[in-house]
């Protein structure tokens, strides 16, 4: 017989492709994690893990496996939802992870309409950039992700996630003053090509919309200065350090002065925005109605 918690930790070795991440996201020691994933490998009498130098990957058995622990995982999900509904659990904390921007557009009102419509949960919010939200998600660290399209991000089909779409917002070009181009009614990104550029670490789903937006123009950005916060970023461009593209909504209510923000010209860079539960978790009636608020929350921006 096949215990679910080992599915649950091979999963995690697959994700985080080593066991020591593996053991660390799943509040483990590394050895435990070998100890169950050897019991794993003694039930199923297949080896599931190599390891090497460069970290673990699953064996053909392994991905095998994976993909019914995923089916496995998910239907587990859905039978304590289930319970949960048959025991009324209408009360109880669900706890989100949420970028910056995320939190002050769709989280914070959603804690509010939460509070008049379903005052038996209690929203706690952990702030985490997109990437991050949906790991938490899937080692159980979260409840619930508002997380960032990124390349690499799961697709809507992937087994282990159920996507709710949220909204989607342009990236807007900001330029020093004395930028030559300040004066433009748009801004064309193949016209920023020389310049210095100022974006978010690499990793950051952001950066991918930047650079993405660069290749598609015909160029691959200067990075000389990085940040995630895009408040230090138009704090840089005010110096004439160099020229940015930024997510609309970062930019509302902040300091403006000594740089000009611009339209792109064409298609805009865009940032989607979902949140993501556990596959099967979808209906849970502490979820259900998280859910609801974050989509209405978002409706002004879609």
């Amino acid at each position: 017989m096949i215990e679910a918690r080992r599915l649950h930790i091979l999963r995690a070795v697959a994700d985080h492709r080593t066991v020591t991440a593996a053991a660390a996201a799943l509040y483990l020691t590394p050895s435990a994690v070998s100890q169950q994933l050897a019991a794993l490998e003694q039930e199923t009498g297949h080896r599931l893990v190599e390891r090497s130098a460069r970290g673990a990957r699953l064996t053909a058995a392994g991905e095998i496996l994976l993909t019914h622990a995923n089916a496995v995982l998910a239907q587990l999900e859905r039978a304590e939802s289930e319970l949960a509904a048959y025991g009324s659990g209408e009360a109880g904390t669900v706890t989100v992870a949420a970028f910056a921007t995320g939190i002050g557009l769709v989280v914070a009102p959603a804690i509010t309409e939460l509070a008049a419509s379903s005052p038996g949960i209690r929203v706690r919010v952990q702030d985490a950039e997109g990437d991050a939200s949906l790991l938490m998600v899937l080692d159980r660290q979260v409840d619930v992700a508002v997380a960032v399209e990124y390349r690499g991000a799961p697709r809507e089909d992937d087994p282990r996630l159920t996507r709710v779409p949220l909204y989607a917002e342009p990236f807007d070009a900001v330029l020093p003053v004395g930028h030559r181009l300040a004066s433009a009614e748009r801004v064309a990104v193949a016209d920023l090509a020389k310049d210095p550029w100022i974006g978010p670490y690499s990793g950051n789903p952001c950066h991918d919309v930047v650079v993405l937006a660069c290749e598609y123009a015909g160029f691959q950005p200067r990075l000389e200065h990085s940040s995630d916060d895009f408040r230090a970023v138009v704090y840089l461009a005010s110096a004439a350090a160099g020229v940015a593209l930024v997510p609309r909504s970062a930019l509302r209510g902040m300091d403006l002065t000594g740089v000009v923000v611009r339209p792109v010209d064409g298609v805009a860079p865009t940032r989607r925005v979902f949140a993501a539960v556990r596959r099967g978790a979808e209906n849970h009636p502490l979820l259900r109605p998280v859910l609801a608020a974050l989509k209405a929350a978002a409706a002004p921006q879609a």
